[in-house]
């Protein structure tokens, strides 16, 4: 079973390290004015992400759904990872 959660965990990191290398050859950066200053539009994303998550986690938690998971520290990062990922499709594609 350790052997099965090994494996997966390193599967992650060998697509995110292949992600993360892609990301360096984009041609520009996305920013966003906010009250006047702008910020790079992946601090919005990992923002909606972590936000995402907190909601996400608050309904799990009133619907009594947690036993239905996983462990938290696998579930809960790979539930932000895709509300980020998701958040910058929807509103920064282009």
């Amino acid at each position: 079973m350790q052997r099965k959660v090994l494996s997966v965990a390193g599967v992650a990191l060998l697509l995110v390290a292949i992600l993360g290398g892609l990301g360096l050859f984009s041609n520009h950066s996305p920013t966003i004015d906010v009250l006047g200053s702008y910020f790079p539009a992946w601090m919005a994303c990992i923002i909606s992400g972590l936000a995402l998550t907190l909601a996400t986690h608050w309904i799990i938690e009133r619907l009594r759904l947690k036993s239905f998971l996983g462990p938290g520290p696998l579930i809960y990062p790979c539930l932000m990872t895709i509300f980020t990922f998701l958040t910058w499709i929807v509103f920064y594609q282009n």
